[in-house]
């Protein structure tokens, strides 16, 4: 039976594509040739995964625009936290959840933009 295996992309509309790749590119390190890629072949965590998750209201997702979060994986949280704030990039939040630490920042087009680190393998 044919069946759904992996997240193939976000899309979304922004005022200046070109300026907001450009973004991803620089400040979060991720590029391709039609937008930012993710190349799962490179992640090394034990039983990777990732989550369409549905919400009641859009408290989680303020003060980010537009009633979505895009939610991205890395490998070192705190690393990663490091080098945006060395750029002067403004992280709203952080916190460590146990099963993964999470932090928050805003793009250029103001969707919030989750960073995740997993911590344990999905039970």
């Amino acid at each position: 039976m044919a069946k759904v295996t992996g997240l193939g992309g976000v899309f979304y509309v922004v005022k200046d594509p070109a300026s907001t790749r450009s973004w991803y590119r620089d400040v979060l390190g991720i590029d391709g040739e039609y937008g930012p890629q993710l190349n799962w072949s490179e992640e090394t965590g034990d039983s990777p995964y990732s989550l369409i998750s549905h919400f009641g209201d859009d408290a989680y997702i303020k003060p980010g625009a537009g009633g979505f979060m895009i939610n991205l994986r890395v490998d070192d949280l705190d690393g990663f936290v490091a080098q945006l704030k060395a750029r002067d990039v403004a992280v709203l939040d952080s916190v460590d959840e146990g099963y993964g630490k999470f932090a928050w920042l805003l793009d250029p087009d103001g969707v919030k933009i989750e960073l995740w680190q997993q911590c344990a393998a999905p039970d």
